[in-house]
């Protein structure tokens, strides 16, 4: 029951933060094309001083040896929706310190795993796999049609 208030509370705080980037992202579309590329690490920018997992099979690995959850985040570098949806995620505090509590992994390329798309490939997409390898279709944003998406506008949940 733990963990699913805790996810129920990362995805509010997405929710209400993606809501809040919304606004700000307009504003400083300069700013980001005049600054450097930083170099990539693996985190892509969705938090940096999260501990990151490179590889799907590392990441069920260490959730199921460390009894945390694991959670996944497909996004594409090229998607405003995953721009917006990443930008929240990084600068909110209280989303960083949640992360925290899971095997994070974020990827840019589509898993051959169909757990992992079990209504589609689309993006951003978030899922959660609990310790026991189970992926958690029962946690969903209010989509019908895109289960685990999760959007700027889902502030009014």
């Amino acid at each position: 029951a733990m963990e699913k208030s805790y996810i129920s509370m990362l995805l509010l705080l997405v929710a209400i933060s993606c809501a809040l980037a919304k606004d700000v992202g307009k504003k400083d579309t300069k700013e980001t094309i005049a600054k450097p590329k930083l170099p990539q690490t693996l985190s892509r920018g969705w938090g940096d001083q999260l501990i990151w997992t490179q590889t799907y099979e590392e990441a069920l690995f260490r959730a199921k040896n460390s009894n945390k959850p694991l959670m996944i985040i497909h996004h594409l570098e090229d998607c405003p929706h995953s721009q917006a949806l990443k930008k929240a995620f990084a600068e909110h505090k209280d989303i960083q310190k949640l992360a925290e509590k899971f095997i994070l992994l974020n990827l840019v390329y589509e898993t051959t795993d169909k757990n992992l798309a079990p209504d589609g490939q689309y993006v951003p997409r978030v899922l959660f796999i609990d310790p026991s390898l189970t992926v958690r279709a029962d946690i969903t944003g209010r989509y019908s049609n895109r289960l685990y998406a999760y959007e700027p506008s889902d502030i009014s949940l």
